[in-house]
């Protein structure tokens, strides 16, 4: 007997559903069965637009890498200022999303619509004086950065313990505000990326 396609499911409502039902539950809890019961409907139901679980996630992880506002720098903004604003505006979005970093970094593909914003950042790149290669090398590399932080950002928080034995050089740091993970850490890994994208596409 074929199984009913409710009119009001779509992939897109399925992504929707799943991103919200995702905060609740976490990426451990959030199941095809838990997804199917969430929105009412028998498992077999959701195949009708996605075919995998594999599916859902590369649905869920385009939306949130596309949510912070893809495309190139605007006419009055340089690639440096550009980049800064697409890293702060990709980690704030992450954050906001329950193990966001963790969804995206599960991700195996990315929709066309992604694929031709990603593609017009490139060309913006490569009109401001970028190889196509060094472009998509920054562009990857800041990518996996911000992802990379934000893994550590919403890992669960290590138990706090005592700097009596900790080394003086080590303690120093962390008493002066230089942990690993938090604002500063992340800007000063931002300004290291800059000045290393600059020296790399000045000549010589």
């Amino acid at each position: 007997m074929p199984i009913d396609k409710r009119p009001g499911l779509t992939k897109q409502v399925l992504i929707d559903t799943a991103l919200r039902l995702l905060d609740e539950v976490g990426l451990e809890g959030l199941t095809v069965r838990r997804l199917a019961a969430e929105l009412g409907v028998q498992s077999p139901a959701l195949y009708w637009h996605i075919r995998t679980k594999q599916e859902l996630l590369d649905g869920m992880a385009d939306a949130i890498c596309r949510a912070p506002g893809m495309g190139p720098p605007r006419d009055d903004e340089s690639w440096q200022d550009w980049l800064l604003r697409r890293a702060r505006a990709y980690r704030t979005t992450l954050l906001a999303q329950r193990d966001g970093a963790r969804v995206v970094a599960h991700a195996r593909s990315l929709s066309p619509e992604t694929v031709a914003l990603f593609e017009q950042e490139l060309t913006a790149m490569v009109e401001r004086g970028f190889t196509p290669a060094l472009a998509l090398h920054t562009i990857a590399s800041l990518t996996y950065y911000v992802n990379g932080f934000v893994l550590q950002e919403q890992a669960a928080a290590p138990s706090p313990g005592s700097l009596d034995r900790a080394p003086a050089v080590l303690v120093a740091a962390l008493r002066e505000g230089g942990g690993p993970i938090g604002e500063e850490a992340f800007e000063h890994g931002l300004r290291v990326f800059i000045d290393g994208t600059s020296a790399a596409l000045s000549p010589g």
